[in-house]
């Protein structure tokens, strides 16, 4: 038996450019076959209102909101876990990050002011993996490879043409690839994710899986 997981969605009760509640997410995955989600909602500058931005740990419980309410939606059958899209101040550079738990949003201080290498030491400290969003879009740079474990080598709001590039960065720099949907609207729907030969359950099975590089990469062109 094959599983399919959605490794980059965001839900419209958090990121701000999200379009669909976290409960009718779940069934719209559902629905295409998939088992499950990891919820990757912004944390940056763009999510938190500006009176809250220079202490946005202050704010945890309304970041979580989306990743609470999708899992209680989600049943028995499906499995939903907590990830996240990190930008830091004053950069249009995004990174995703698997293997955070409320514990350490709780405790982590402002990750808006953690830069790169500040951001690869919390995830070598903590067993997270750190990956670079889209990194050929226009206005990103990309990120020393030093400071990142992979690259999201294919995403659905992006374009064949920026996704192969990189594609080729990966595989030239021997980093771990991903694919995601990058979810916001329904259009964006099913359009990523990974496949793999065993169900993940946790956190901890979705790390080894992924550093194992143990499963195959969703691509809809």
């Amino acid at each position: 038996m094959k599983y399919k997981y959605e490794l980059h969605c965001h839900t419209g009760c958090v990121s701000r450019c999200g379009r669909v509640e976290p409960e009718k997410i779940v069934s719209l995955y559902k629905e295409k076959g998939y088992s499950g989600i990891v919820v990757t909602d912004h944390y940056s500058p763009m999510t938190f209102k500006v009176s809250k931005l220079a202490c946005p740990q202050k704010e945890i419980n309304f970041y979580l909101e989306g990743y609470r309410r999708m899992a209680k939606a989600a049943g028995n059958d499906f499995t939903v876990l907590l990830g996240m899209e990190l930008r830091h101040y004053f950069t249009a550079n995004d990174y995703l990050i698997y293997g955070v738990d409320e514990k350490f949003l709780y405790n982590a201080g402002n990750l808006l002011n953690a830069r790169e290498k500040q951001v690869k030491s919390l995830c070598v400290k903590n067993s997270f993996l750190v990956f670079q969003a889209h990194p050929f879009r226009p206005g990103i740079r990309r990120c020393n490879p030093d400071y990142i474990d992979g690259i999201e080598v294919y995403n659905g709001k992006t374009s064949k043409k920026m996704n192969e590039k990189a594609y080729r960065w990966a595989k030239n720099e021997n980093k771990l690839m991903i694919s995601g949907s990058d979810f916001h609207t329904e259009k964006n729907l099913a359009r990523g994710g990974i496949i793999t030969d065993e169900p993940i359950k946790s956190n901890g099975d979705l790390l080894r899986i992924l550093k194992t590089r143990n499963y195959e990469m969703i691509m809809e062109y």
